[in-house]
């Protein structure tokens, strides 16, 4: 204990001594790129080769994200993970494309009920191996208490605003927020109809953001990783899930807690043993993935979230106002 605060304990028994630790550890304030080898486990989950969501690689066989990312299909074979990317659209000698074997959504997803228990495992094809530019984060334990206020950085490739996607090569972009206590956040999110759908802030969430910057995460940042560093170690505090409308004013940003969910990821990982040996993981194309745009299909399945919330998957996977998310 130091200073009167409870430290985090991280959870690497699946994963050696490796997670946490980028070779590079130095950023850049506020919204802007990040530095190369920074987030080596920043990863970006795509649907038909179009980026949609962030993930975070937590072992050489399993990444997370989160579960409203997958409502177009269940089908893990419809995605693919990029891995060791710094821009989406440019040379990336150091990348690979990860098939995916399986996709567990959480059972208890209610997407009628403001996105809760919002996470999904990704089990690839093969392993990957670690390099400076692919290293896994680690886990909090259950009973992980993060101090209020503690600094944390997103990540991700979502559009810059409402209405600017990210210019080519798309490098990845990185945001300095603060961790807020969940009383301040309900107090926030309160809703001025009582009749009125009602925000859901409980103990499977976490909510962060700053007012300072004028910056928080946007459409296309879902599922990306809230990353803290504690005793020179990072590890994952949460996934994004959900938030306002990107504009100015900001507003706080709500995060799938992961200190709540990791005794069910370890569980899932327990229960599905490495796929048999396939062949070896795609190189990354010189010319990188696809572009962003559209992605394909129209049979979405959509749920009631107050107007002004948005998921943070990119368009068109929303519908016109008012808004409904997966």
């Amino acid at each position: 204990m130091q200073g009167g605060v409870p430290e985090p304990s991280l959870r690497s028994a699946s994963l050696g001594p490796v997670c946490g630790r980028p070779v590079v550890d130095w950023r850049i304030f506020g919204g802007s790129g990040a530095p190369d080898q920074q987030w080596p486990w920043q990863a970006s989950l795509q649907f038909h080769g179009k980026h949609i969501c962030g993930a975070a690689l937590i072992d050489n066989f399993w990444v997370i994200s989160a579960a409203h990312c997958f409502q177009q299909s269940y089908d893990a074979r419809d995605y693919l993970v990029l891995l060791g990317y710094h821009e989406l659209h440019g040379a990336a000698p150091h990348g690979l494309q990860a098939a995916v074997h399986r996709l567990i959504i959480h059972k208890a997803f209610n997407k009628d009920h403001f996105l809760s228990n919002d996470l999904a495992l990704l089990q690839l094809r093969r392993p990957v191996d670690f390099t400076p530019h692919i290293l896994p984060i680690c886990l909090p334990e259950p009973d992980t208490m993060l101090p209020i206020y503690a600094t944390c950085w997103v990540t991700g490739w979502g559009k810059l605003t409402e209405n600017d996607f990210l210019p080519r090569p798309s490098q990845l972009q990185e945001g300095r927020v603060s961790l807020l206590d969940r009383r301040v956040c309900k107090v926030f999110f309160q809703a001025s109809d009582p009749q009125g759908p009602q925000y859901t802030i409980d103990e499977g969430v976490l909510c962060a953001g700053t007012m300072r910057d004028n910056k928080s995460i946007c459409r296309g940042d879902s599922g990306g990783p809230l990353s803290c560093q504690l005793n020179d170690t990072w590890f994952l505090a949460g996934l994004s899930s959900w938030s306002l409308p990107c504009r100015s004013p900001v507003s706080p940003s709500v995060f799938t807690r992961l200190a709540h969910f990791s005794d069910w990821v370890l569980e899932r990982q327990k229960e599905n043993p490495p796929p048999p040996r396939s062949p070896q993981h795609k190189p990354a194309s010189s010319h990188g993935p696809s572009s962003m745009g559209a992605v394909p299909g129209s049979g979405v399945h959509r749920a009631r979230l107050l107007s002004q919330a948005l998921p943070l998957l990119l368009p068109p996977l929303l519908l016109p106002p008012p808004l409904r998310v997966p």
